[in-house]
């Protein structure tokens, strides 16, 4: 553990899934690719998009509805929705296909367990302190083994700006009605989990579970409290 910053006591924390609990990119990789075969096997209209055709479409739906860049079920359900209209079916078909599709790639993003070195950590944190969960995505954290330990999980969505937005931020500090100097956010993202943190007041953990963590390396607005070696270390803060 490396400190930048005094540390207050830690009465919360909040914390990022993504990247900092476990290693995402896999997951969305095997997502992606189950979600694409399933596409050229029921819709082959759809099977020649490329990634830019997909990437082009999503742009195009961001510039009109800005807020569905804060919203990834929205925003890819939209995409599959629009993408169909190759497939030529009526809009109530499509509407059902785009659903079936996203359902799918869903239970797919969701179909892993969280380390059980990590299960237990958060199992002696919740023990001691209330927990949040903020984040961008939209992983199940009742499918992946993480649901128990939160007393509130908070999406991005297009109510919900996604981090940095304080507005996520906001939210756990008024569900855990503690002054927010008191509370910890622990993420991966130097800009979105503790540059957003700590413009709300919060105190920060950096902690990356998918790459070296070199703050020479990252994208810094302003450092973090701690810089953490592994999730235990979070113990020694709470007792």
């Amino acid at each position: 553990m490396q400190c930048y910053r005094p540390v207050h006591p830690v009465k919360a924390l909040t914390f990022d899934l993504d990247d900092t609990l476990y290693n995402n990119e896999p997951v969305i990789r095997h997502a992606d690719a189950a979600l694409n075969q399933k596409i050229r096997n029921d819709y082959p209209a759809l099977s020649a998009m490329t990634n830019d055709d997909w990437f082009t479409i999503k742009k195009a739906l961001i510039n009109k509805n800005p807020k569905l860049a804060s919203d990834m079920g929205k925003l890819r359900w939209q995409t599959l929705f629009t993408a169909l209209g190759k497939a030529q079916l009526p809009d109530t078909e499509r509407a059902q296909a785009a659903s079936e599709l996203f359902d799918f790639f869903y239970a797919a993003r969701s179909d892993f367990q969280v380390a059980p070195d990590i299960i237990a950590v958060m199992e002696k944190l919740a023990e001691k302190v209330p927990l949040v969960a903020i984040t961008n995505g939209n992983v199940d954290t009742g499918k992946i083994g993480l649901a128990p330990f939160f007393s509130l999980t908070l999406h991005a969505s297009v109510t919900r700006p996604r981090k940095p937005y304080p507005d996520m931020f906001e939210e756990a500090i008024e569900h855990l009605s503690l002054p927010p100097q008191h509370i910890m956010h622990v993420g991966d993202n130097l800009i979105k989990d503790v540059l957003g943190a700590h413009k709300v007041g919060m105190q920060t953990a950096w902690l990356a579970c998918n790459r070296e963590m070199d703050l020479g390396a990252e994208k810094l607005a302003v450092l973090p409290g701690v810089q953490l070696s592994s999730l235990d270390e979070l113990l020694l803060m709470v007792d």
